[in-house]
């Protein structure tokens, strides 16, 4: 077995970056890095699935905000520049499919990359999702290694050494 610390050193000598992050320094120091200048907006309603993605984006290295509802998320957008939004699809006032089908109706942002939150993981739901103009879907309980792929593939790290 390799320890993370020692796969991070023996990386960083082989590409001569020794001296860029100090040897010693936590594996999650090194995805903050790389992660840094993404912005993500998490559009979601319950509190609880709230904090557990929060949680998992705090832990990759994420600067996130959240909003409660589609509306805010479409008013968010009018406000700040955003690379990707978490949107959750039953939410009050106006749920993830509305707001997203908003989102690609306007003047503003109206490209951003969309991912689908949703508990409904029946056949046909990611074709739902896709129809009303999300990029992808996650179903819930989102898990870490399916949250990080699914942002990864839509935003591939930046890696600041390249």
């Amino acid at each position: 077995p390799v320890r993370q610390g020692e796969l991070a050193s023996a990386l960083m000598k082989a590409l001569s970056l020794e001296n860029v992050v100090p040897l010693n320094a936590p594996v999650l120091k090194i995805e903050a890095v790389v992660n840094n200048g993404i912005r993500l907006l998490v559009a979601e309603d319950n509190s609880v699935n709230l904090r557990v993605v929060s949680a998992q984006l705090k832990k990759l290295g994420y600067t996130f905000e959240s909003v409660a509802n589609g509306r805010e998320a479409v008013e968010a957008l009018q406000r700040v520049t955003y690379d990707l939004i978490l949107m959750d699809c039953q939410m009050p006032v106006m749920d993830g499919y509305e707001a997203t089908r908003a989102i690609r109706a306007g003047s503003v942002q109206s490209d951003i990359l969309i991912v689908a939150m949703t508990a409904n993981a029946m056949e046909g739901d990611r074709e739902d999702c896709i129809a009303a103009g999300m990029n992808d879907y996650i179903s819930k309980p989102i898990r870490m290694p399916d949250l990080r792929k699914v942002i990864e593939r839509l935003i591939p790290p930046s890696v600041p050494w390249a």
